[in-house]
């Protein structure tokens, strides 16, 4: 078991820039891919999630190239093809989701497989609304992958209601809706991040949304087609500039910024939250990209609704924050958490109660009662197993606090391969 000691710091001051969004980068590369002809690629996420995506799209017949600030990409002429290679997804879920949808339309058989993490996340919830479209998709019992998918092109649209938010399954459904006869609808209750209609738009696929009756949710129709080529540009990740948010408000002597972020609404509810806490925190928004400052504050307990963050990834981050806050933080529906890359509902627990504090749940609910200050949190050890954001909560909450040892901590490769990097230069 590896381990890395994060020591605590008395001033942080500087900016950081997080890497290429990841939900984005992942969509840039299979839109390019399934695209006839060169697309570019600037700001790609260089984890090691996108890099599975990555390698994937090049298994089923598109050419990636490096080149100079990004990647370029050449969609094969006639389309993606089938292989009898294993597509490898790592750790990733949004790339396992959104290949499932992609390859129910691609001829072939096509077998998608992850790490021994992945391999425990439910796929059923995207299973489901690709059968109901004609997809010969299927994995082991509940779901569970790997998945085996025989593509097709006779495919049919549906009209589909998501019952659990996920930009995920929405995007999985949209991607197999390209090669359907017939529009597809998704209509979501609360709203997730529009990354995929968004980029589809971009790429010239008819897509058209709508808010729904009571305004909190959204349907998006598309229309099937193939994307064109295009020139894309992946702003820094708003999910990995929460942990530098956290972290500015709880030191006790910081002033920090985070540049270059995608700021969708979606996205940046954490933003809100940590405001509403007595947070210093500003988001600037620019043309493109947006960034935050942050400076030393004062928090106060809140209480924390699911459909604020509807991909809950931000909550272990936001566990600190409370854990931080004076009051007891609520945490309202958070059942999601509990089939991510690892169990973050009991993970985000399990760190606040390593830091000192009470915490306890009731269904999907769990509550912290902060400290009232990151310099009373406990010197701590804790093992982050599989999760890449547990293990930033954690290193977060041990620069602020007392320090702490983080076992399996290179799993943050995934996603932010240099964050310890980052988090050494702003001290």
């Amino acid at each position: 078991m590896s381990e890395i000691k994060v020591e605590a710091t008395k001033i942080l001051r500087g900016a950081v820039r997080v890497p290429g969004d990841k939900s984005a980068s992942h969509r840039a590369l299979l839109i390019s891919a399934l695209a006839d002809g060169l697309s570019s690629i600037t700001g790609l996420s260089n984890g090691d999630d996108v890099s599975r995506t990555k390698r994937i799209i090049q298994q089923l017949g598109a050419e990636v190239r490096e080149q100079e600030g990004g990647v370029a990409v050449v969609g094969p002429e006639e389309g993606l093809r089938g292989t009898t290679e294993a597509l490898d997804c790592g750790n990733s879920g949004t790339a396992m989701r959104l290949l499932a949808g992609l390859l129910s339309g691609v001829p072939g058989e096509h077998i998608l497989i992850g790490d021994e993490s992945l391999t425990t996340r439910p796929m059923a919830r995207v299973i489901e609304p690709l059968q109901k479209m004609g997809a010969q998709i299927q994995g082991r019992a509940e779901g569970l992958p790997p998945l085996q998918i025989v593509g097709r092109t006779d495919l049919n649209g549906i009209n589909y209601e998501i019952p659990q938010p996920s930009a995920q399954v929405k995007s999985a459904i949209l991607f197999a809706g390209l090669k359907s006869h017939g529009n597809t609808t998704v209509t979501e209750a609360i709203r997730t991040r529009s990354t995929t209609e968004d980029m589809l738009r971009t790429a010239l696929v008819e897509v058209v949304s709508a808010d729904t009756d009571t305004g909190a949710g959204r349907s998006v129709t598309l229309s099937p087609g193939r994307p064109m080529t295009h020139h894309w540009f992946v702003p820094g990740d708003p999910s990995q500039a929460a942990f530098f948010a956290v972290l500015g408000l709880i030191h006790g002597n910081a002033s920090i910024g985070v540049v270059n972020i995608l700021s969708e609404p979606e996205r940046t509810g954490f933003v809100q939250v940590l405001s509403r806490m007595g947070g210093h925190i500003q988001l600037n928004a620019g043309s493109q990209n947006s960034s935050l400052t942050l400076k030393s504050s004062r928090l106060v307990a809140t209480e924390i609704l699911s459909s604020e963050i509807p991909s809950v990834d931000e909550v272990p981050a936001l566990s600190v924050a409370a854990a931080a806050a004076v009051g007891v933080t609520e945490f309202r529906d958070m059942g999601e958490l509990r089939v991510k890359e690892s169990d973050r509902f009991a993970g985000s627990m399990e760190l606040a109660t390593a830091l000192g504090c009470e915490t306890w749940s009731e269904g999907d609910d769990f509550f912290i009662r902060g400290l009232g200050s990151a310099s009373a949190f406990n010197s701590f050890r804790l093992n982050a197993g599989l999760d890449h954001r547990i293990v930033m909560s954690a290193a977060i909450a041990a620069t602020a606090g007392n320090g702490g040892v983080i076992d399996n901590w290179e799993t943050v490769k995934s996603s932010y391969p240099q964050f310890f990097l980052d988090l050494t230069s702003i001290q």
